[in-house]
């Protein structure tokens, strides 16, 4: 490697302290500065991270020595700072969603191609041993040809833990936008991409009441589906079926468990970087746990940055495997999955995507 990929942030609500931790310990990217609309929190988090300066967005966004910039702000504003970012000249890296809708993506992804700069979009999530040893176990085929898959998410609810939970529950979030990415992602490493869905969502109350923090006790509205469920057609012909819900509360479901005509294979959360992969070969009389193959060993949040370090150069057109094209596709799956709970059709799917390169095993 030669320098430092040098990267700034933009937002700095819960989520930046996991990105901070990762990049304190990779040589390969360095956080030079961050902005926030408020800039004294901007300040508080430069204060905390030796070599990082707090600046205001217009500023970061100037700054020359920048080359990539992570959008951390709320997933409506996704879009718009994204923009902004392409405009500066910049690379961007975006949480997920990568935008509210699919076509904020699509003049986002364009706007990028005409500036000649990077889209990388969370989750990364999949570049870990977790979905990365699941994918290697389906590409050598030990459950031979894939039939089916199952991803099932539940949870009764952020606003138990979360103190500014507002933003879930209105268009642009929801257990499916929020929750989805991971599983859908998760989904299209695993089995392709995806050409029709059909879904079905309820919303089973209409406010939510704060449980954490200053707003304790405060009472949101809700404007979006919170519980959705769908069947993911894929390409390749094998067909998932998806749950995402803050209205359950429990479920013994594995997270996504993927059959195929030689046996079935237990997928970690994909949540998460790492777990147990685990497989049940026809004629076997109980699970075994595969031994960790593939993917980033040390994976956390903001490695889709890092890996944008990795491969060709990130300030310049080109995809990662945490790309732009795969979250726009994820989100126009999702986005389907609610306009077909409307109509009660299956509806096709626009875009597609090749499966991103595989992750050998790598110690970092």
């Amino acid at each position: 490697m030669g320098e430092p990929l040098n990267v700034g942030i933009i937002g700095c609500g819960k989520i930046i302290a996991q990105y901070l931790e990762t990049f304190a310990r990779l040589d390969d990217v360095r956080l030079v500065a961050v902005a926030d609309l408020d800039l004294s929190r901007a300040q508080e988090v430069a204060d905390a991270t030796p070599g990082t300066e707090a600046l205001s967005v217009d500023e970061l966004l100037a700054d020359d020595r920048i080359r990539v910039v992570v959008n951390l702000t709320v997933p409506a504003a996704h879009a718009e700072v994204s923009h902004r970012i392409i405009t500066a000249g910049k690379s961007v890296y975006v949480e997920k969603p990568i935008t509210a809708t699919t076509d904020e993506a699509r003049s986002v992804l364009a706007a990028a191609e005409a500036a000649g700069v990077r889209i990388g979009s969370a989750p990364d999530t999949v570049l870990g041993s977790g979905v990365q040893t699941a994918r290697k176990a389906i590409d050598d085929g030990l459950i031979g040809s894939p039939i089916s898959a199952t991803a099932t998410m539940v949870t009764p609810g952020h606003e138990r833990w979360h103190p500014n939970p507002d933003f879930y529950y209105v268009p642009g979030g929801g257990p499916l936008l929020d929750m989805g990415p991971y599983y859908v992602t998760a989904l299209v490493t695993l089995l392709g991409p995806v050409a029709r869905v059909v879904g079905a969502a309820s919303a089973t109350r209409s406010t939510r009441t704060i449980q954490s923090g200053e707003r304790e006790g405060e009472v949101i509205p809700v404007s979006t589906p919170t519980h959705v469920t769908g069947l993911l057609v894929h390409e390749s012909g094998a067909i998932s079926t998806l749950v995402t819900s803050f209205d359950a509360v429990a479920t013994t479901a594995s997270n996504i468990e993927v059959h195929g005509e030689r046996g079935t294979l237990g997928v970690p959360d994909p949540n998460h970087f790492a777990g147990d992969v685990r497989l049940w070969s026809l004629g076997d009389t109980e699970w075994t746990t595969l031994p960790v193959s593939a993917g980033y060993t040390r994976a956390a949040r903001g490695y889709g940055v890092a890996d944008m370090a990795w491969g060709a150069d990130a300030s310049g057109p080109g995809e990662s495997r945490a790309s732009g094209t795969l979250a726009f596709h994820v989100l126009e799956v999702m986005e389907s999955l609610l306009v077909s709970a409307q109509t009660l059709e299956y509806v096709t799917i626009t875009t597609t995507v090749e499966r991103p390169e595989a992750v050998p095993l790598t110690e970092k």
